[in-house]
């Protein structure tokens, strides 16, 4: 329990990663604050079973964030989790969804830390924790919003590390690959249907092509590493990108 009268802050934690990581950190003793989208009786279930507080503000407007911080108040760990993808050629990726993509895996994560960043000073313990992803160190063709995004909040983790680095607060990100979600798996069957595929082609031979291991990331896996890192043993780990991604940018 040494998050113990911490309060947390995640991102997209309504189910996935973001839930994985909020059950990780309440399990360690921290109050915890959900956020994202979902059905309202299933979030209601999570929020029941976490004792948390839920804001279901929209990622998307910076009004709507600077507000939800103002209702949170302070937190000591901000996790910025809340992501989306889109793909197709850059010729013909449409502009609204590029504008979402980085509203909201990149500039949602400057709002809300610039937020936090006052009153963890202030206290002289902070942890923020933003999910990238192996695309924050590599790409791949017709993502190139995602890939964007992605490279750029592990730029922007650094920077913030360095500011921060005399105030007690720590910056890192975790960066994942394929990790098993009910968003990947739900994938699976149109992929199946599309390319003529089995499903264990469609896992090994598309999912997981670039995942040396063959093995998707767990959740709890990439939550694990989300506690470490607010471990008072992690204090000097600041600025640093983390790769759990069996292998893939290792090539």
């Amino acid at each position: 329990m040494f998050l113990k009268g911490k309060r947390a802050l995640i991102t997209g934690s309504t189910s996935g990663i973001g839930l994985a990581i909020a059950r990780a950190l309440r399990e360690e003793g921290a109050e915890i604050v959900l956020n994202g989208l979902g059905d309202p009786d299933e979030i209601e279930k999570v929020r029941q079973e976490l004792d948390a507080d839920f804001n279901g503000a929209n990622l998307l407007d910076p009004a709507a964030i600077e507000a939800m911080m103002g209702e949170v108040g302070h937190v000591d760990i901000l996790v910025n989790n809340a992501g989306m993808q889109h793909v197709s050629p850059v010729e013909d990726f449409p502009t609204d969804k590029w504008d979402a993509i980085i509203a909201l895996n990149l500039t949602a994560a400057f709002h809300t830390s610039r937020l936090a960043v006052p009153g963890m000073k202030e206290k002289g313990w902070g942890r923020i924790i933003n999910t990238a992803s192996a695309h924050s160190l590599t790409a791949s063709p017709f993502k190139s919003a995602y890939n964007a995004s992605k490279h750029a909040i592990a730029g922007f983790t650094k920077t913030i590390a360095l500011e921060l680095a005399q105030t007690g607060v720590t910056a890192n990100c975790i960066s994942p690959g394929y990790v098993w979600t009910p968003l990947i798996e739900g994938q699976i069957p149109d992929t199946m249907a599309a390319r003529g595929l089995s499903r264990e082609e469609v896992i090994n031979d598309v999912l997981l092509a670039k995942q040396p291991t063959k093995k998707f990331v767990q959740p709890e896996e990439v939550s694990a590493l989300a506690a470490f890192l607010c471990r008072e043993e992690a204090g000097n780990v600041t600025g640093a990108n983390w790769s759990i991604d069996g292998g893939w940018t290792a090539e």
